[in-house]
């Protein structure tokens, strides 16, 4: 009998997401909505994605690969490593690796909570809401150094620690950039390691990774790409604080960087900073996106689309108007793509229901951002309905 109650609590654990043991309740919050939408009627893309996932669940022994774009939601990071947290909690062991990371620090503004960066020296930087001549890629944002005096440093261990936290490590780094200088990794107060075309292959796993500079010129750095052989889930964030869909679009080598990624599913975050001015267009917020979106599946065909859409929050201290007509662009777009659509606006409670997430302390008081708490939220509820589709 012991056994059977194991088996069974052993099956339903592979069905039932970590995190709908812990979503706490809220009134405000429409759980019953909590689903992910399939305009199309169905979104093969989307099955491909889970099969894939399943696989890894059941036998470690492929990669699965989620990138996650947007604009302050997702710099701050919470978000996304809710989400990440929430994937590797399938399978013990399942990292496969941190990817993506870029050193905000040099550019002046917050690093998402999952690591930290620091710097030395003299950067100027640039965003994709203001290029200023430079050439952006997968990131959205760039910082160049004009001497070796120029150092940055990314450590994986973040800033936000909790029970059970993974230990991201690495042993391949690629640098995304280009210039006169050359770049090289420091191992440490002796040792210097040089790379082949940016790529360097450390002698040992890490957790932290500091870039200098030799020769003379300058350099353009794009981010860090920071892998290891290891097969597993990578769930990797792009977010630039008020980045809109026409910031994305800026970004000339979005598309080529994207192949590093190869992404199976991309969840795109990008429309809260579209909605904010009076002239909101909403057919040009649809082909912006569209534009998006192919350049998506030009890298890869079978990659899942998925649009988190809006949430509600206010603009000029009143709720703001535009939101219900990009949730439904939002929802267009996905029966164009057959990709799913996640109901944010709506799951949270609708219309002016940001007031009531800061009154849960979920939101800020500028009605437009979330408290720690209140991103963790809508990790779980995202993930939760993510895996709904999995259980079945």
């Amino acid at each position: 009998m012991k056994k059977l109650l194991l088996a069974g609590l052993a099956a339903l654990l592979t069905v039932l997401p970590a995190s709908a043991w812990r979503v706490p309740h809220y009134p405000f919050v429409r759980a019953d909505l909590n689903v992910l939408q399939m305009p199309a009627g169905a979104s093969p893309t989307y099955d491909i994605f889970l099969r894939k996932l399943d696989t890894l669940v059941r036998t470690g022994g492929t990669d699965v690969r989620i990138l996650h774009v947007g604009g302050s939601h997702v710099q701050g990071g919470t978000w996304s490593d809710r989400l990440r947290r929430n994937f590797l909690s399938l399978r013990y062991g399942a990292d496969g690796g941190r990817g993506l990371v870029f050193p905000f620090s040099a550019a002046g503004t917050n690093t998402p909570v999952g690591y930290s960066s620091s710097y030395a020296g003299n950067w100027e930087s640039a965003t994709c809401l203001r290029p200023r001549g430079v050439t952006l890629g997968l990131t959205g944002m760039a910082v160049t150094a004009r001497d070796t005096s120029a150092r940055v440093v990314v450590d994986l261990l973040p800033r936000e620690m909790h029970l059970m936290q993974p230990r991201y490590t690495f042993n391949h780094v690629d640098v995304l950039g280009e210039g006169t200088l050359e770049p090289v990794l420091l191992l440490n107060k002796k040792d210097t390691l040089r790379g082949v075309k940016g790529h360097f292959a450390l002698p040992y796993y890490t957790d932290w990774v500091q870039l200098a500079f030799e020769g003379k010129g300058e350099f353009t750095l794009r981010g860090l790409y920071l892998d290891k052989p290891n097969t597993g889930f990578s769930l990797m964030e792009a977010g630039v604080n008020g980045a809109s869909t026409i910031s994305w679009l800026r970004c000339d080598l979005w598309e080529k960087e994207l192949h590093r990624v190869m992404p199976d599913l991309v969840i795109f975050s990008i429309g809260i900073n579209d909605i904010q001015g009076a002239d909101f267009d909403v057919q040009r917020f649809k082909e912006r996106y569209r534009e998006l979106i192919l350049a998506v599946r030009r890298v890869n065909p079978y990659c899942a689309i998925l649009f988190s859409g809006i949430n509600d929050s206010w603009r000029r201290q009143r709720v703001n108007e535009h939101t219900e007509a990009a949730e439904e662009a939002f929802r267009e777009l996905a029966k164009e793509c057959a990709g799913v659509f996640w109901d944010w606006y709506n799951i949270m409670g609708g219309y002016g229901s940001m007031a009531r997430w800061e009154a849960a302390g979920l939101a800020q008081p500028d009605k437009v951002h979330f408290t720690p708490a209140g991103y963790r939220l809508v990790g779980d509820l995202l993930f939760d309905a993510m895996m709904e589709p999995y259980g079945k």
